[in-house]
């Protein structure tokens, strides 16, 4: 099959991202360039993202991402095969950013336009680092998302369960600043957790135990108010908190997505090699993947957790998402807009997939 090089956007949040992949599905893929320039200083001072500063930083120095992409990957704007940038989901003035600027370059430069789902750029990941084939179960965790989802090709995603309150990452960021810890509070709670007591106190799993049936949703809402609670009675330990906080996100990760591993046994039972795949932000976190390592290979599954730099946004993702389409034959129209939400589950878009989700 013929390589393609593709050039990709990322603005969805508050990383300006750019990035010059080549190669042909299955992957592996040659990350040729990957520019990624963090808004962390600009948003730390309130302790998360706020949008209209996430979408001025975008619209001042995105062209200077790209060009240095471009740079760094020796390559010129003529000699790209296709343009990829995320369409959503994400903040919508930062999504507008990058999606009109790929629009622009993809006139001028008269090549097809690629509309990435920015979750598709997460799941697709390990197929770019690692090459891993269809169909794979994911277990996708970040501040915005977190599912488990079988995914059997470029667009053909199902929806297993998903959360029905706080992501993961989101709930990592708010016992950050709940304990006083920097933003971004995931790497900051995870540095506390690894100086801990995880047994000191004794914090909530929601949904734990639920059956296969209904038991691969998800809830954070209520451990994080419950160490809210904690926090309000007086003096925490700031390490032990953090620890006891993550061994439940832990117990919760596990316990769901071990139902998964069952489920998607019964949906695809000619698998030779079943896989896990752990992508999103949250999956950068060690001990998380840690304890997942151990639980796939309990049940006879492989698993791909990205490197860390690309577990986080980056544009190396989207450019590899946007291959995947381009090399099916697919591009997009230059009127396609930017969405602030898009599920990947067809079923969950007014599509007609097959709608597998598990509501608790």
């Amino acid at each position: 099959m013929d390589n393609f090089t593709v050039l990709g956007i990322e603005t969805s949040c508050d990383e300006t991202a750019a990035a010059v992949v080549r190669g042909s599905p299955p992957g592996p893929g040659e990350i040729l360039s990957n520019i990624v320039f963090s808004q962390n200083e600009a948003h730390a001072p309130y302790g998360g993202v706020v949008p209209e500063i996430a979408s001025r930083a975008h619209l001042e120095i995105l062209d200077g991402v790209i060009e240095s992409a471009l740079e760094q990957a020796k390559v010129a704007l003529g000699d790209i095969d296709a343009i990829a940038a995320t369409a959503g989901p994400g903040l919508i003035g930062g999504v507008i950013v990058g999606l009109t600027t790929a629009k622009a370059l993809a006139l001028a430069a008269n090549k097809p336009l690629i509309a990435v789902n920015h979750l598709a750029g997460h799941a697709l990941t390990a197929r770019l680092t690692d090459g891993v084939a269809f169909p794979f179960l994911l277990l996708l965790v970040s501040g915005g998302h977190c599912q488990l989802l079988a995914v059997e090709g470029p667009e053909k995603f199902w929806l297993y369960g998903s959360t029905m309150d706080d992501a993961a990452g989101e709930a990592f960021d708010k016992t950050a600043k709940l304990l006083g810890l920097p933003y971004p509070g995931g790497p900051a709670v995870e540095e506390a957790a690894a100086h801990g007591n995880a047994r000191r106190y004794p914090l909530p799993r929601p949904l734990l135990g639920r059956p296969q049936g209904s038991g691969m949703a998800f809830s954070f809402s209520g451990l994080k108010t419950a160490l809210r609670q904690l926090v309000q009675t007086g003096t925490v330990d700031v390490n032990d908190a953090a620890a006891s906080f993550q061994a439940a996100v832990i117990d919760i990760l596990r316990d769901r997505t071990g139902n998964a591993l069952s489920r998607f046994q019964q949906d695809f039972p000619d698998t030779a090699a079943p896989t896990l795949v752990v992508a999103g932000g949250v999956a950068a976190n060690f001990a998380i993947g840690s304890a997942l390592t151990v639980l796939a290979e309990s049940r006879n599954f492989g698993i791909q957790i990205p490197p860390p730099n690309y577990c986080t946004d980056n544009a190396a993702m989207i450019a590899w998402a946007g291959l995947e389409r381009f090399a099916a034959g697919v591009s997009d129209s230059i009127g396609i807009g930017p969405r602030a939400r898009w599920p990947l589950d067809p079923g969950l878009d007014g599509g007609h997939g097959d709608q597998r989700q598990d509501t608790a």
